[in-house]
């Protein structure tokens, strides 16, 4: 069996496909398939995640690009840039994964995984929001890579001394 176990550059035509939900995409051990059938594993250093486009390489020097999996998300429309601010800082409070889609058509659209809890909060924020079947790509974070968290207030020593009274850090 095929073991992918690190990124690299893209490099000719790839050995095969590996479409992935969010969810695979972000895990680093775990068996899957390629589009073709072919039973793979990936072996990736804890934290990875994977984004649409990503190649890997096998042991034996194979490389597999991954795509995104088209998958079950709500489309969130904010009316203007206040409304849209206030909708992401309320997700991030949350530490929720988002992807921004950007301003169009007079809105400004940002993308979550299906979640009914948070989209009654961000219609109760005056969003507008749908379902749609599309792929996710949620933002890296400020840190880079993958979500961590750290016991440590040595890692982010402004972020997690500077807290006033009544914070609450989740």
């Amino acid at each position: 069996m095929l073991t992918l176990s690190e990124r690299c550059p893209p490099a000719g035509a790839p050995y095969g496909t590996l479409v992935l939900p969010y969810d695979g995409r972000s895990r680093s051990r775990l068996r899957v398939r390629l589009a073709s059938g072919e039973e793979v594993a990936l072996f990736l250093p804890r934290g990875t995640v994977l984004a649409d486009g990503d190649h890997l390489r096998g042991e034996d020097g194979r490389v597999v690009r991954v795509v995104a999996a088209a998958e079950q998300v709500y489309r969130v429309e904010c009316h203007d840039a206040v409304q849209f601010a206030r909708c992401a800082f309320h997700l991030g409070n949350r530490h929720t994964p988002v992807q921004l889609l950007g301003a169009a058509g007079g809105h400004h659209t940002l993308r979550i995984l299906e979640d009914p809890v948070l989209k009654a909060m961000l219609e109760g924020l005056g969003a507008h929001v749908e379902r749609e079947m599309a792929p996710f790509q949620p933002e890296a974070g400020a840190y880079g890579g993958g979500h961590h968290h750290h016991d440590d207030a040595a890692h982010h020593p402004r972020i997690h001394r500077a807290a006033g009274p009544g914070h609450r850090h989740d």
